[in-house]
């Protein structure tokens, strides 16, 4: 069983950067590519419930949260956040590390080597 879950995103550079850091760690991964297999309801209050940044962080604000029509108050809720990435799964900030019983959103950068050895 591996180590670390890292929600990841093959086109962005900040997911890659996370994956590059647990392999200069030797932390052995597990990729979940939650574009090609979005979490639903239940994994993401499982996640919620671990993730040590707000709720409302778990959410991207680009281009696509704007084009949505999305505002903050949108996602200012546990529940809500959750309704939106069920719908809107492309919206989940990315990369996203979970180790046991903790989880952190990967941004900056430099949160990844302090998460996988902590």
């Amino acid at each position: 069983m591996a180590a670390v879950t890292v929600f990841h995103n093959p086109r962005c550079s900040t997911s890659k950067a996370a994956l590059d850091a647990a392999d200069a760690a030797g932390v052995e991964v597990e990729v979940v590519r939650y574009l090609t297999t979005p979490l639903d309801e239940a994994a993401l209050r499982n996640l919620l419930s671990k993730l040590e940044d707000p709720a409302t962080d778990l959410v991207r604000r680009d281009a696509a949260f704007a084009r949505l029509g999305l505002t903050n108050a949108d996602v200012a809720t546990a529940d809500q956040v959750v309704a939106v990435l069920v719908e809107h799964p492309e919206l989940m900030q990315r990369p996203v590390l979970v180790k046991g019983k903790r989880a952190i959103i990967g941004r900056p950068k430099d949160r990844v080597p302090v998460f996988l050895t902590d």
